[in-house]
């Protein structure tokens, strides 16, 4: 079983799109997949279809309750702050250890999908990152991580010091996906160009901006 981890140069940046077309393509593949959203925050006056975790049940062919995103999203934050903030505004403590737990609970799948929140560094508690979870969750997993970015300006500074600190802590991304901004300073394919040039064997692949009858196979990076 495959653990995928789709993560982000940063927040707002796609994360959920790119989650989205790899559990369709995955399903149409024949694949057995279970998708989870641990932790949201933003919740507060969000319709439920419209939430991350309303979106990702939507691709797997679910329906969508309160229920079935409870199941998904056990940590399920209304204002739009990151994880550690919204947490503790809730007065709780999320620990790494029950992360790790409820991404291992899923049996019976080729592939568990993971979607983190935010980017690379975002704490989730006082100590540890989306970094360490992602570290913890490779140390008893077949990992594979999706590093999801723009095509704004500023993006290639975004995305090389997200690649920098996956790598210096042996995550390094199977893909590095560009879900491309709704304003893009350059042709896509010139940003790519120098992002490649630093990216070393990571590859990488443009998903156009709400064209997922455009999107490559996505399903080739983790196999």
């Amino acid at each position: 079983m495959t653990h995928l981890f789709v993560t982000a140069s940063g927040t707002d940046i796609g994360k959920t799109v790119i989650s989205e077309i790899l559990i369709r393509q995955l399903i149409a593949n024949g694949k057995k997949i279970a998708a989870l959203k641990p932790v949201l925050s933003g919740l507060e006056g969000v319709p439920l279809e419209e939430t991350d975790s309303g979106r990702m049940l939507l691709a797997m062919g679910a329906d969508v309750s309160e229920d079935a995103i409870a199941a998904i999203t056990p940590w399920r934050f209304d204002p739009p702050l990151s994880p550690d903030m919204a947490a503790k505004r809730a007065g709780i403590t999320m620990q790494l250890d029950s992360l790790i737990d409820f991404c291992l609970a899923p049996e019976d799948q080729d592939y568990v999908l993971v979607e983190g929140a935010g980017g690379v560094l975002v704490p989730i508690n006082e100590a540890a990152t989306m970094a360490d979870w992602m570290g913890a969750l490779k140390a008893k997993t077949d990992l594979r991580v999706v590093l999801v970015v723009g095509s704004y300006l500023g993006t290639i500074s975004h995305t090389l010091t997200a690649l920098e600190s996956l790598n210096a802590r042996g995550l390094t991304p199977a893909v590095i996906v560009i879900s491309t901004s709704e304003v893009n300073p350059v042709p896509v394919e010139e940003t790519v160009e120098v992002m490649a040039r630093f990216a070393g064997v990571v590859p990488i692949a443009i998903v156009p901006r709400l064209g997922e009858a455009e999107a490559p196979d996505l399903t080739r990076y983790v196999d």
